[in-house]
């Protein structure tokens, strides 16, 4: 979300960045940039929910504390970004929601299992004793677990706001202090176990909220990792010096080594060689590179050092607009959170209206306060939203654990949904619908002779076609030539003498429809050795799935139209070749405005974009650490079989979350007049409570059957 720059803002003198861990849905978004753009001073605000940061434009008159002060007084506690690594404080948040989950959990467990002794006829001192037991397990688990809640509700309610924290922190404390109360006067029921419940499915929400925005962040770390630490500088008088990569700026002259990746965006000087780009095209053969080509930062120089004047460095580099694509297309996916919260939001003070209605309704029929407060009571613990919390939860984890027994890990919560509605499928190519290893397309051409000659050729030199040749004639039995004098020339190729005939593997003279080397032996004319991504064996038959399913497919990659032609003419796909990561995120946006659900399934780092925003993203195992971390499901094994199983089960499952979500509604269309009317005693309504929680999750285990 942006809050628009003021209208009459001539310039930005200054800019703010605060992490604020207490935003929780897009109310607290609202309720940020608003406040803020109402501050004068304040251009702009704007704030990433992803990573739970807000960026303020400002004038220099306003200083960090200034604008802290503003933040708290909207009811958030700031960090600002320059004081603290933002990054530690999330992971230390996530843990911190860990450890209250995990205590909610065991709690609650140990303190259903005394109510269900205490239901199923304990009384007198022994039901006093359970109670008293339950009470001393429960209350300090409801003041730990409960922290999360209680200081977001009180940090609102001290500046005078609200937030929905607060009806969930008086929920929590009413129902416990009751129990306490029913505990001391020997009472009959308690229902410690609703609170910590309660507690537990919240915090198992809030966690998997966190571990989402966390893996954004994992995947453009790793992306930033791709980048060299730093460059060897020359001088105008001819000195060199080592300097960060962060310390250096457009103008200044790079020496790069042969196997060194560049720091910055830049344009070659001097030198001729081969540059690994595979990193923003998905292009695995180093492309050659002359004086006044453009290299990039995090591609790998591959054969001769080069000089390069840098153009762009630090956070204006190529590979860091695609770190930034990254972290906006995480921030897009959140939706599904926010409208989560936006449900809890109003789910919450209508339970809680509806139980302190219950309370007054009663009272003034006439009923005294003890009656009064159990009936309201059994009203805030029969709406106990555990059916419905477990409507989606425990399909996903049932579905999930069916997956992961086929070889594909799901890892965002909201992934299977998604998937479910995709109609559209979009491959990588290299790496994905082929295994990204090149093979040799004509062996046959090559007679006994050229073979060894080859043979011993190839063993000269560790490019990638040379190692694939090498690889072929290994397989094909053939023994290597002894090659005399063999050398190789970085961005030539290689030759040598055989039986006093000059011979060679190099570049092919003329466009070549894709990788090729040229074999020469003396004086017979060259031969030209063809190479070609090597499919994934079950590509055409997972590609005809995808289109019974409804999800016709197409291929966006960012190697050539020579390489990727051949592949979509195999397998009847149409395809966009040479694409870039930004062009890969405008095609799937051109897809998204003309009303599809794309899923994307890509591999590479180029394709961590892509991949994150898409409407649903799946790699392969064997995926770069970008491309797996942006991706919302990972595969394993060589087969893209996986995907169109995923698909199925996916659909299956938001089939049962439907029914889920009508056996939850029904459950307290029917429970709720009853607990209002006075005819359901508290401990009638927590074994309700329970009762639609089981049948929700007996449901939900069908899915170990899809197939």
């Amino acid at each position: 979300m942006n809050a628009p720059l003021k209208s009459g803002t001539a310039t930005v003198a200054a800019e703010s960045r605060f992490a604020v861990p207490g935003m929780h849905c897009s109310g607290c978004i609202a309720k940020i940039e608003k406040g803020l753009s109402a501050e004068a001073g304040v251009h702009a605000a704007r704030v990433n929910f992803t990573s739970k940061q807000v960026t303020i434009a400002h004038d220099e008159t306003l200083t960090e504390d200034d604008l802290g002060k503003v933040i708290r007084s909207l009811g958030f506690e700031p960090t600002a970004i320059a004081d603290a690594s933002t990054a530690d404080e999330q992971a230390k948040a996530t843990k911190a929601l860990f450890r209250a989950l995990a205590v909610a959990g065991f709690a609650a467990m140990n303190v259903m299992l005394l109510s269900v002794s205490v239901w199923s006829g304990a009384d007198g001192a022994t039901r006093t004793l359970f109670h008293w037991i339950s009470a001393l397990i429960a209350l300090p688990a409801i003041a730990y677990a409960g922290r999360p809640f209680y200081r977001s509700a009180w940090q609102a309610l001290r500046h005078g706001r609200t937030n929905m924290d607060v009806p969930i922190a008086i929920g929590v404390t009413v129902t416990a202090a009751i129990s306490l109360y029913e505990t001391i006067i020997g009472g009959e029921h308690a229902w410690f176990e609703s609170a910590l419940m309660l507690l537990f499915f919240l915090l198992a929400g809030r966690v998997l909220d966190a571990t989402m925005r966390q893996r954004v962040g994992d995947g453009a770390a790793a992306l930033a990792r791709q980048s060299a630490p730093g460059a060897l500088i020359v001088d105008s008088d001819g000195h060199s010096r080592w300097v960060k990569a962060t310390e250096i700026e457009p103008g200044m002259v790079m020496q790069l080594a042969a196997g060194e990746r560049l720091a910055a965006d830049g344009v070659v000087l001097d030198g001729q060689s081969a540059i690994d780009a595979s990193l923003l095209t998905g292009e695995s053969v180093p492309q050659p590179v002359a004086p006044g080509a453009t290299v990039f930062a995090g591609t790998l120089n591959a054969d001769v050092p080069i000089t390069v004047e840098v153009t762009a460095a630090s956070d204006e580099t190529a590979l860091a607009d695609i770190g930034r694509l990254m972290e906006a297309s995480g921030q897009g996916k959140s939706r599904y959170v926010r409208i989560a919260d936006r449900g809890s939001q109003l789910y919450a003070p209508l339970v809680h209206a509806l139980a302190l209605l219950s309370f007054v309704g009663w009272m003034i029929a006439g009923a005294d306060w003890h009656q009064a407060l159990l009936i309201g009571v059994a009203v805030l613990i029969i709406t106990c939203p555990c059916a419905l919390g477990l409507a989606v939860p425990v399909a996903q984890v049932v579905a999930t654990g069916s997956l992961m027994k086929r070889g594909v890990l799901v890892k965002h919560e909201s992934a299977l949904e998604r998937l479910a509605e995709a109609d559209r499928v979009v491959f990588d190519k290299t790496g994905t619908l082929t295994l990204d290893r090149l093979i040799v397309a004509n062996l046959e051409i090559l007679d006994p002779d050229q073979k060894r000659v080859a043979h011993g050729l190839s063993r000269i030199s560790r490019h990638p076609l040379a190692s694939a040749l090498r690889e072929a004639l290994e397989a094909d039995r053939v023994k290597a030539a002894k090659i005399v004098d063999g050398a190789e020339t970085p961005g030539e190729g290689v030759a040598g003498t055989y039986r006093g005939h000059p011979v060679s593997l190099t570049r092919p003279e003329g466009p070549q429809n894709g990788p090729a080397v040229s074999l020469t032996i003396g004086d017979r004319a060259p031969t030209t050795i063809e190479f070609r991504d090597r499919l994934r064996p079950d590509a055409g038959s997972t590609v005809a799935a995808l289109e019974a399913l409804g999800l016709p497919g197409s291929i966006l990659s960012g190697d050539s139209v020579e390489a990727v032609r051949p592949v979509a003419a195999q397998l009847h796909l149409t395809a966009q070749a040479g694409a870039r990561p930004d062009d890969k995120c405008a095609a799937l946006e051109r897809l998204r405005r003309g009303g599809n659900h794309v899923l994307m399934v890509g591999d590479g780092l180029n394709d961590g974009p892509a991949l994150a925003s898409a409407h649903v993203s799946m790699a392969p195992g064997s995926a770069s650490d970008v491309g797996q971390n942006a991706a919302d499901l990972v595969f394993l094994g060589e087969g893209l079989a996986p995907i169109p199983f995923s698909v199925r089960a996916a659909r299956r499952t938001m089939a049962i979350v439907r029914q889920n979500f009508a056996l939850a509604i029904a459950y307290n269309a029917l429970a709720v007049p009853l607990a209002i009317a006075g005819f359901v005693t508290p401990l009638v309504a927590a074994v309700a409570m329970s009762l639609s929680s089981l049948i929700v999750i007996a449901n939900s285990l069908r899915l170990r059957r899809v197939k």
